[in-house]
């Protein structure tokens, strides 16, 4: 489509707005009809965005600011939506070819379409309305926008949005808890066309692709440098009696990949009909995730409840491949087909179709010794996310926040709340199934075993939790939940299942605990501060280690001369990360040696470390900002890092350290800097007084994909030194520092730009 024809339709959409608009509130002096269609929605709805460019979205109903939300989320980075919701519904091997098709036969095997449609089609007439209205906006953002080709999706449809939450937190987060391999993955489907006599063997057989196909869908979370899970995340509160101002405080801040389908997207809504709430969500979800209203907020962060079991099933019957034992008898597995098409080297799409199984436990996704591996996850079929998170959000209080949580329908996260009212709360929350004690739910268990059946599921009431404790903190960072609070306020683990909460403590949580032990009361300004803070408590363990082990030499001997410096250089540290320290940059070295390298004696993990930096920097004392940067490539993280390219130095560190600010690194072949691919994603502060909430924000990067954007890297400079931008909340506060408002399909001001487009992303691929 030429330049001027797209000017063209841009215009005739403004017209068409306008006079929807003239419809809606100037032929009536009565209440505006409610918007139901695209045209409608884009009438009644008005973003504004700020100096940072994040989408303020007002309307008329909760159906109307949904549209409005999902529309700006397309404008600042359509690539994103539209790659999260083709990896959701199975179909990334049509755009990326075999490096993605063990994902997406994963995805069939564990029918998300399915199951996602038939979650739609069941959902009450509010719920059908706000999904509805979510994709309609994505929808119109194309229609306005023709310079914007989709890769695939050329429309969407309320289902995906049900599919994308389902993918979110079942295929990206619990699918790795499985431990299953991808050579036993490999195993899941057949293809029809290869199917001969299936009475003949009951080998299973090869879904014909490399089992090196599926690791992608084994593991699919990033892991960083350090070697920990880069899922982590830090969460407080504090109750009015810890304040200077006796009102209680939230600190969000989850560590999540800066790219992919788990980067944040921060925006505000505030509908007529009470829906008002700010806070950031992964691109595509239909409301903010975590943030805040004007009397609640929560955070998250992940915890590991067992919440998924592998089955080992046992098809011996030679007559019949699907019957599987069960007791004293067999029953028979389910068998269904899909089609799985992958592009080619040349373009073109190959389509197979492949047979799956299921049995009563789940679905069958892989085989170890001849047993089908079922995979039974908590709360997977029934659905129901995205009410639950519609309800949190609606919720005034911590009380109605944890009613609307009730229903277990999102199967895990630890939750940290704080309320106008002064109540702090803390809970250890999933869907957890009720087993038998008796067997070892860490590894797959017998399918045949009736008494490995699931007794429905822990109400919320059953969980580790603690509300308005003693201490006046709550804090969770990943770590158990026995330790979430002070010393009298914590849930004891003798009360709960085995099964229930594994997790140990970690150096997070001890300098959190730190942090927020003690009679002190925090001001917001100190709280702001306290969210970058950068002491390392991990080095008052590992350092004096060290000393003793070095001590242990002759101290005329060649090694203690080399390394005493280093060891003298560590023992004046202050434990704290700056930028121009040179001693968070050996220590940083040391202990990824140990952990990453896996060189357990101290002495010559520190020696290999000060080698190391010697070899790439001429020296083993380097300022960490000079190796720890941040940087920006395409959404999707394909690129390439480069020391030429703008980056920015960054305090923070990884989470293993000890350390609140979090900054998780990868090196980069052929560069001598790291660059951030994890930690701090998003984060805010927020104070709750009565009616009110004040709050500060930042995003790592900036709030829009397209490198020409304004948004696109203005947010890293504050990140980077460790400071909050303004959370606007209030509308006179918006409105007062609006650059543009405009309703969706109109053109913006100029101080923004269009979205990543075609060029960007031929160049990603």
């Amino acid at each position: 489509m030429s330049h001027e024809n797209s000017a063209l339709k841009s215009l005739l959409a403004g017209v068409a707005v306008l006079a929807v608009l003239v419809t809606l509130t100037g032929c009536s002096s009565g209440p505006a009809s409610r918007p139901e269609t695209a045209e409608e929605f884009a009438a009644a709805t008005t973003i504004f965005r700020d100096e940072w460019g994040v989408p303020h979205v007002y309307g008329p109903t909760d159906e109307s600011v949904v549209f409005g939300y999902m529309y700006a989320q397309a404008e600042d980075n359509f690539w994103q939506i539209e790659d999260s919701i083709i990896q959701a519904v199975g179909r990334s091997a049509e755009v990326y070819g075999e490096a993605t098709v063990g994902a997406d036969l994963l995805n069939r095997a564990l029918e998300i379409v399915r199951l996602s449609q038939e979650e739609t089609d069941r959902m009450s007439p509010e719920m059908k309305g706000l999904v509805r209205a979510g994709t309609e906006g994505l929808n119109h953002y194309l229609a306005s926008h023709p310079e914007v080709e989709p890769r695939l999706i050329e429309r969407f449809e309320p289902w995906h949005l049900a599919a994308l939450s389902r993918f979110s937190v079942y295929q990206l987060f619990m699918m790795g808890k499985a431990r299953i391999k991808g050579e036993e993955m490999a195993l899941l489907a057949t293809p029809v066309d290869g199917i001969m006599d299936k009475a003949a063997s009951l080998e299973p057989s090869s879904s014909g692709w490399p089992a090196a196909a599926f690791e992608v869908a084994v593991n699919p979370r990033v892991q960083a440098a350090d070697g920990e899970a880069i899922a982590g995340s830090n969460m407080w509160a504090v109750t009015p009696d810890r304040t200077q101002t006796d009102n209680a405080l939230l600190f969000i801040n989850p560590h999540q990949p800066y790219f992919g389908p788990g980067q944040w997207y921060e925006g505000h809504v505030d509908s007529e009909e009470g829906l008002h709430f700010s806070g950031a969500g992964f691109f595509g979800t239909f409301l903010p995730t975590i943030g805040h209203n004007e009397t609640m907020g929560w955070s998250h962060t992940v915890n590991n409840p067992d919440i998924l079991d592998v089955y080992l099933e046992t098809f011996d019957d030679s007559e019949n491949p699907l019957a599987y034992r069960y007791g004293d008898e067999y029953r028979q597995a389910t068998s269904f087909t899909d089609t799985v098409s992958v592009r080619g080297e040349d373009g073109t799409l190959v389509a197979t179709d492949y047979e799956f199984k299921k049995t009563h436990h789940g679905p069958i996704v892989g085989y170890r010794d001849g047993k089908g591996l079922a995979l039974k996850m908590a709360k997977f079929e029934e659905g129901g996310q995205s009410e639950m998170r519609y309800r949190m959000a609606k919720a005034t209080n911590v009380h109605q926040l944890k009613e609307a949580m009730s229903t277990l329908a999102t199967p895990m996260f630890n939750t940290v709340a704080a309320d106008a009212e002064g109540n702090i709360w803390y809970a250890y929350y999933g869907a957890v199934p009720r087993r038998n004690e008796g067997y070892d739910w860490s590894v797959p268990v017998d399918g045949s075993d009736p008494e490995t059946e699931w007794q429905g599921y822990h109400p919320l009431e059953e969980l580790p939790q603690v509300l308005n404790p003693g201490s006046g903190y709550v804090q969770n960072c990943n770590a158990t939940p026995f330790l979430a609070s002070g010393d009298g306020d914590n849930p004891k683990k003798d009360d709960f299942p085995s099964y229930m909460a594994p997790e140990d403590d970690n150096p997070r949580s001890r300098i959190s605990r730190r942090i927020l032990e003690g009679d002190h009361r925090f001001g917001f300004d100190q709280w702001a501060e306290l969210a970058f803070d950068t002491r390392v408590i991990e080095g008052e363990v590992w350092i004096p280690r060290l000393a003793e082990a070095l001590g242990s030499l002759s101290a005329n001997s060649s090694r203690a001369r080399k390394l005493a410096p280093g060891l003298e250089l560590l023992e004046g540290w202050d434990n704290v990360s700056t930028k121009e320290s040179t001693e968070m940059t050996l220590f940083f070295k040391w202990r990824e040696v140990m952990i990453q390298g896996r060189v357990e004696d101290l002495l010559d993990s520190f020696e290999m470390a000060m080698d190391t930096l010697e070899s790439n920097w001429g020296t083993w004392a380097v300022a960490w900002g000079e190796i720890n940067r941040v940087q920006r490539i395409h959404t999707s993280g394909v690129g390439e890092f480069s020391d030429e390219r703008e980056s920015l130095a960054v305090a923070g560190g990884p989470g293993p350290l000890g350390i609140v600010f979090n900054f998780y690194t990868r090196p980069v072949e052929g560069q001598q800097r790291r660059y951030g691919v994890a930690g701090h994603s998003y984060a805010s502060v927020v104070e709750f007084d009565e009616g009110e909430a004040k709050a500060r924000s930042i995003l790592v990067f900036g709030q829009n994909a397209d490198e020409a954007s304004p948004h696109y890297f203005d947010q890293a400079r504050l990140f980077a030194d460790g400071q909050f931008k303004p959370a606007w909340f209030s509308k006179t506060d918006v409105e007062a520092n609006a650059v543009s408002d405009y309703h969706p399909g109109e053109l913006r001001s100029k101080s923004s730009t269009p979205p990543l487009g075609t060029e960007a992303t031929a160049s990603a691929q």
